[in-house]
């Protein structure tokens, strides 16, 4: 049974009613089955398969049923939700509502309603897509992805275009991408025989993210502006201990947490695994496996979601890379693999991985595929953001290698090598504990320090920063595949032996790109220099990464494959760049703010009061007794002198960046303004360490980290 809550929001009362309620919200194919005439529900399937346009008659019917449902729900207006250059999803509200003409209104909703929209495309990015007085935008229905009602209102997932046709958005790439890897995955799939339909990529995402106090989120102006604190000195106890990760949920964010499960499981969003990461307040959320446009769509309500329900429960959720330095910052680790309609893991290796021809195709496909676009893999992860997490020892490196475990690995060397591979028998392990079972070895460990592991039956990309979108980081991954599968394929289909050049393709391939493979610490410096010796990009910032991005090869890439024109890839490259020197820009001024008006002057007064209490102590004592305040006054104020001179450095270098543009205001924020900003920030965290507490103006690290209660 179901209830109101305090929140005025449904809760859960009982297991039973989860399958009831899960996907309650979303006009999903069980309530398209129940509502459409059969001939327009087979006709819309078949639509759907099959990539054609939709029949104006189709769509006036499933308008029809998706208002008469969303009504019943509650609903009384409809949106065209989309997903902007941006990053952050975009709707715009129209109601059901229609004149009658005597006084009275319907409430209608049409096939043309439903298929297409406008919008007015000025104030989104577009990196030069569009001239600004071409303020024309149009949405398209996506009907891949489920349309679902949220706040009373239906949403619709779409794509979104320029007057001209230009992608402004991130989905239109990314479905373009999944029908290129499908295309030549059928084609393989062909070549080995199977009869598969369909081929589809699948991602599992898990989300990384942080839950503070709203009262002391209220008192720092750099969360608010920026995401992330500008000052701050380490607390005594971060995660030393390792005490934090998985441990006991304590009860207020466990009801965060239940009711998070609760509106996204009626949103159709499969919310599964839920706990404590290995930073204080740092807490992760995974869901189960969905195809690439719908997980994509799902994390970008999954993100929205966290942040509203933590608002619900006096707490504020922070989904930036890197809010606070010294612990461990959130990622988004993008768990990517391929099957069929069948329900076959292209990925799955079986029994005897060695003897699979097809897997060793599939993996080859993405070892060629990540060595050879080591660049668009990093660009596809580039923040400011990121750019604070990658490269600790928290997250993996700027370098990109695969992981693959012991017994891939060893199959890998024994094909280039052209010898039988011996299969490692896996063990059973025993833990020492009679009552307790055996179990099976399996074949790969967990490489955390990997930025892109093979873990099972999936590749784990762990690179990406936990406040970005899924689409541009798949569209990547599909495309680059779908290049690998294309080239073995045109190989493949002229051979006189199949088989044979098979086997030749896959030895020749892997002794080509066998350089990326690596199942060791990725954190050590010792990589570092064989990765040099290797060759591979080392591209440690989002300014290093861009430029890459609209070389010749990447852009005849994307063009070859249909994902993207040139214009759109020159558009992306554009808006990254002023994405980042906008950011930085934004977090210099927060900074500059928060220590002219606040932490400089707080540190005056206190060394007012040193002064006082020292004049007053010798006074009494009518002899020179104040050395304890002598001594940290002149430690005090030489700080705020340095600072003085540093923060006058910093609004120097923010005055550059803010004189240049594009490329080059991109790069003064990478070389002038953030060494500029670290510089003042090691003064400050000094400074707030030895300022009496009453003087320092902002909550302190132990107070942020440890407030949720």
């Amino acid at each position: 049974m179901l209830y109101v809550n305090f929140y005025g929001f449904y809760e859960v009362t009982s297991m039973k009613d989860i399958p009831e309620l899960f996907g309650s919200m979303v006009f999903n194919d069980r309530v398209m089955k129940a509502r459409l005439p059969e001939d327009v529900y087979r006709a819309l399937k078949s639509t759907i398969a099959e990539g054609r346009p939709l029949d104006i008659e189709i769509a006036n019917a499933v308008a029809a049923a998706m208002r008469d449902w969303a009504i019943e729900k509650g609903a009384t207006h409809y949106t065209h939700w989309f997903q902007p250059l941006n990053g952050i999803t975009a709707e715009k509200h129209d109601s059901f509502i229609v004149p009658d003409g005597t006084d009275g209104v319907v409430m209608e909703f049409s096939g043309k309603n439903l298929v297409k929209g406008e919008s007015d495309a000025s104030s989104f990015p577009s990196g030069g897509l569009r001239a600004t007085f071409e303020a024309r935008g149009y949405t398209a229905w996506d009907p891949t992805s489920y349309a679902f009602i949220k706040d009373d209102t239906l949403c619709i997932p779409t794509a979104y275009c320029s007057y001209g046709g230009a992608a402004l958005d991130k989905k239109t790439p990314l479905l373009r991408s999944m029908e290129a890897v499908e295309k030549q995955a059928m084609r393989v799939m062909r070549l080995f025989g199977d009869g598969c339909r369909r081929v589809q990529t699948s991602v599992g995402a898990e989300q990384e993210y942080f839950l503070i106090d709203r009262s002391v989120y209220d008192r720092r102006p750099d969360l608010i502006s920026c995401g992330r604190t500008l000052v701050g000195a380490r607390p005594n106890k971060g995660q030393e201990l390792d005490d934090h990760y998985y441990g006991a949920i304590n009860p207020r964010v466990s009801r965060f947490m239940k009711e998070l499960d609760e509106e996204l499981w009626r949103l159709g969003v499969p919310a599964k695994t839920e706990h404590k990461e290995v930073a204080p307040a740092q807490h992760e959320l995974a869901p189960v496996y969905a195809t690439t446009n719908i997980a994509t769509d799902h994390n970008q309500l999954t993100m929205e979601f966290l942040k509203r329900i933590a608002d619900r429960h006096g707490m504020v959720c922070l989904l930036h890379e890197k809010p606070f330095a010294g612990v461990n910052g959130s990622g988004k680790h993008n768990n990517w693999s391929i099957g069929t309609d069948a329900g076959e893991n292209l990925l799955s290796p079986g029994e005897t991985p060695s003897q699979n021809a097809r897997f060793l195709l599939m993996l080859t496909a993405m070892i060629r595929a990540v060595d050879e676009h080591q660049d668009l893999l990093r660009i596809s992860t580039v923040s400011a953001g990121n750019d604070h997490r990658l490269g600790g020892s928290e997250a993996p490196p700027t370098v990109i290698s695969v992981f693959l475990g012991d017994q891939l690995t060893g199959i890998i060397d024994a094909v280039i090598d052209d010898r039988l591979y011996t299969e490692k028998q896996r063990e059973s392990l025993e833990i020492g504990v009679s009552v307790l079972p055996k179990f099976k070895q399996d074949s790969t460990d967990r490489n955390r320090t990997s930025p892109f592991a093979f873990t099972g039956n999936k590749f784990e990309f762990r690179m990406p920063g936990s406040a970005v979108s899924l689409a541009g980081i798949n569209t990547v991954l599909n495309t680059v595949f779908a290049e690998s599968l294309c080239l073995y394929a045109d190989r493949l289909e002229q051979a006189e032996d199949f088989r044979d050049e098979l086997q030749r393709l896959i030895r020749e391939e892997l002794t080509a790109h066998r350089r990326i493979i690596f199942d060791g610490n990725n954190y050590s410096d010792e990589w570092r220099a064989e990765a040099a010796r290797r060759k591979l990009l080392d591209l440690r910032s989002t300014v290093d990464a861009l430029c890459y991005y609209d070389s010749e090869k990447n852009m005849a890439l994307f063009e070859r494959f249909g994902v993207m024109n040139r214009a759109e890839v020159r558009a992306r490259k554009e808006i990254h760049l002023e994405n980042y020197a906008k950011t930085v820009c934004i977090e210099a001024m927060t900074l500059l703010e928060m220590l002219r008006r606040e932490i400089i002057p707080a540190a005056i007064r206190f060394e007012d009061r040193l002064a006082e209490t020292g004049i007053r102590k010798n006074e009494l004592a009518r002899r020179d007794i104040a050395g304890t305040e002598r001594k940290l006054l002149l430690r005090v104020s030489n700080l705020v002198a340095r600072l003085s001179d540093r923060t006058d450095e910093l609004e120097t270098a923010l005055d550059e960046a803010h004189a240049a543009c594009g490329a080059a205001a991109a790069e003064s924020c990478r070389d002038r303004v953030l060494p500029a900003m670290a510089a003042v920030r090691r003064l400050s965290d000094e400074l707030e360490t030895v300022v009496d507490k009453r003087f320092w103006p902002y909550p302190s690290y132990s107070e942020i980290l440890y407030s949720v209660k």
